[in-house]
């Protein structure tokens, strides 16, 4: 989970850093190595920028307007590949971190201004890295908790590293929140509420053993209750249903005999004996009914 944070952290400061010290009328940025880290082939940021002001002033319906956002859009999608690559093994395939880095930037094209100073990539590096964080905030948490925890979950995974070296051992949650500046009480919500990302399987072993697994510990419903619940309920039921109705509901379900047998035994006919189980068993149930 710390490995989580630190990652998305590092990320965010890589982001900043690309964002932040970019002249605006440098025409293409590249790397130490001299190549164009946006995967435009060295196309100037200046060129997408003018592209952007001539789609700013065209009307919504325009038909080459579509056109033009599409030729954006895959000048840019090799930079937002690059800018999803830095969140790879947080838990999420590429090809989904690519699909998250291309809404990304579609939302920085539609969203630019063309009067923005720092140019295009400026603008568009920020609004892509943003939605990669939102997707990993919002929608891979396995159990959603709370945005302040996950916001305080990520500067405590900052602060524990710097606190290590400057106190030479382990932070307490004590030491964290003086650093901090928040309770102590804050520092353990937001370590358990961390637990939430990626849970234990109920399948794993138990500390200290081999063999049982944590879905062992888990209680079940015992049907037997229900049974019991059901032959208390049902005695006084049957305790006020005149005699001869009492008895035909003892011959038919204690001794297991038919409507026939239990005919002969009464003396009156099976179309009698039916009639009277129908009604029989019809209070009984208005009866439990009522009860509960």
């Amino acid at each position: 989970m710390d490995c989580f944070y630190a990652t998305v952290q590092t990320a965010s400061r890589r982001t900043r850093t690309v964002a932040s010290t970019r002249p605006a009328n440098r025409r293409t940025t590249r790397d130490i190595n001299g190549r164009d880290p946006s995967g435009t082939g060295g196309k100037p940021d200046d060129e997408v920028t003018e592209l952007l002001r001539r789609m700013a002033r065209l009307r919504c319906d325009d038909p080459n307007r579509p056109a033009l956002r599409e030729r954006i859009v895959r000048m840019y999608l090799p930079y937002a590949h690059q800018l999803a690559k830095r969140f790879f093994g947080l838990g999420e395939s590429l090809a989904d971190l690519g699909q998250v880095a291309a809404i990304g930037l579609l939302k920085a094209v539609d969203g630019y201004d063309p009067s923005y100073p720092g140019g295009f990539r400026a603008y568009a590096t920020p609004t892509i890295s943003g939605e990669l964080k939102r997707h990993f905030r919002d929608r891979c948490w396995a159990v959603q908790v709370p945005r302040r925890q996950q916001e305080l979950r990520l500067r405590i995974s900052r602060s524990r590293d710097d606190l290590t070296q400057r106190l030479g051992r382990s932070p307490t949650p004590s030491d964290i929140a003086c650093h901090l500046g928040v309770a102590e009480e804050q520092i353990l919500e937001a370590t358990v509420a961390a637990n939430g990302y990626r849970p234990t399987s109920l399948h794993s072993l138990t500390a200290g053993t081999n063999e049982a697994q944590l879905v062992d510990r888990l209680g079940e419903v015992e049907p037997g209750y229900d049974e019991v619940e059901l032959r208390e309920s049902i005695g006084p039921a049957v305790a006020r249903l005149p005699q001869r109705e009492q008895r035909i509901i003892e011959l038919r379900f204690s001794d297991n005999l038919s409507q026939s047998q239990i005919a002969a035994e009464l003396g009156i006919s099976q179309m009698h004996v039916s009639r009277l189980l129908a009604r029989s068993l019809r209070q009984l149930r208005n009866s439990l009914v009522d009860d509960r």
